[in-house]
């Protein structure tokens, strides 16, 4: 991008879109602690929405997507996607049309504000360094799923900094015993519009290539290990 626009971007990020996506962000989150609380969660759901699509705008992020004919937005899903920013989250849940739970650690509960709103919107928080804790969260998340959820794992379990990093096995795990499809994401280039671990927020375009669903059936750890490898190709493939 070129230098002299990234300079004259800086006082609009600072002065407009910083503060603008705080107080967005407080705004919809006390609507959907209300709204979840008096509604349900799927009903919240459509404030995130509203919340993906405005941070979006105002920053502003241009999405494309690529393989809509591959998904139903009305079914559910495990969704399984690669994760090199924050930007992805708005970019998921804003505009894949799906009804979207996020798995989450346990350290984003105690956010104020945001941590109570997640939780009215359906999210399922894990303790990522006890794995038995974390797959009876997914687990006991089963039965307070609506039949449109569809819940998306990041499955590298961390944001990456280069290459795709292998999959854990969570998502997949969820999927053979739910009897949900995975459905594949590639997230390409919101790296550059949100570096890691930095607020260099910059606009640009974000893609997401949606690849069809894959059932995995109960199987064995080998059959389930091949199931993942080839899950991670698709995604890896379209980088």
């Amino acid at each position: 991008m070129n230098a002299l626009f990234k300079i004259a971007y800086q006082p609009y990020k600072w002065m407009i879109v910083i503060p603008a996506m705080f107080l967005n962000t407080l705004v919809i989150a006390l609507i959907c602690i209300v709204v979840g609380a008096v509604f349900n969660p799927d009903k919240a759901d459509a404030l995130a929405v509203i919340w993906a699509r405005i941070f979006c705008a105002i920053a502003p992020i241009r999405v494309r997507i690529q393989g809509r004919q591959n998904y139903n937005p009305k079914a559910s899903y495990v969704v399984v996607a690669n994760h090199k920013s924050m930007v992805d989250i708005p970019v998921l849940h804003g505009f894949t049309g799906l009804t979207i739970k996020w798995v989450m650690k346990t350290e984003l509960q105690k956010i104020p504000v945001f941590g109570t709103a997640c939780t009215f919107l359906g999210c399922i928080y894990v303790d990522r360094s006890n794995g038995k804790s974390a797959v009876e969260s997914i687990d006991a998340a089963k039965n307070r799923l609506s039949d449109k959820a569809s819940i998306v794992f990041f499955a590298e379990g961390t944001r990456s900094r280069g290459k795709l990093l292998p999959f854990k096995k969570g998502a997949f795990v969820f999927a053979m015993t739910s009897g949900l499809p995975v459905l594949p994401v590639t997230i390409k280039n919101s790296e550059h519009i949100l570096p890691s671990d930095t607020l260099d927020l910059m606009p640009g375009t974000v893609d997401l290539i949606i690849h069809p669903p894959v059932h995995i059936p109960n199987c064995s750890k080998a059959e389930l290990n091949e199931k993942i490898d080839q899950i991670h190709q698709t995604v890896a493939g379209a980088l």
